[in-house]
């Protein structure tokens, strides 16, 4: 969906314990470039915070200075029906990298493409719609944040 020049600069954070393995992992580390990162479940209760500083430092090493993300702030697929709740991870990252632009985007037949479980995409007709940058306040809280992006990808899918 995007232009050469900015794929090239664009990592998708993806979840290590699906894609470290085999094929998988060649497709996303080298097709994708992408970066793998714990999932909280899999995570003991008490290495929690730790496994989410790392993680936290592992993003903004990835984004550096020129390269973009693509964040699934669900933090899983979801059922294509609904957006589910946002993690607090995308406020952790903005707040340490506030000159970095926020652009919400949705999704459309994700969950058809790609079902929990399989393998390889299916060929589905999608839609990729992109918002426009959503400009956090200086004082702006994680709950806020996180319900104004919520809000902006709903948006989208409902446009």
């Amino acid at each position: 969906m995007l232009p050469r020049r900015l794929r090239e600069k664009t990592r998708p954070v993806a979840a290590k314990d699906y894609w470290n393995s085999g094929i998988r992992k060649r497709i996303a580390v080298n097709a994708f470039h992408a970066v793998l990162v714990e999932r909280g479940s899999k995570i003991a209760e008490g290495d929690r915070m730790a496994a989410a500083r790392h993680t936290l430092d592992m993003l903004l090493e990835a984004m550096g200075e020129k390269n973009s993300l693509i964040v699934f702030p669900e933090g899983t697929r979801g059922n294509g029906v609904e957006v589910g709740p946002f993690k607090s991870g995308i406020y952790y990252l903005w707040s340490k990298r506030p000159d970095v632009q926020f652009v919400p985007v949705y999704l459309s037949n994700l969950n058809r493409i790609l079902p929990k479980g399989e393998f390889l995409p299916v060929p589905v007709i999608s839609r990729v719609t992109f918002g426009a940058p959503l400009r956090p306040d200086a004082n702006e809280t994680k709950d806020s944040f996180l319900a104004k992006a919520h809000e902006a990808v709903c948006a989208l899918r409902d446009a």
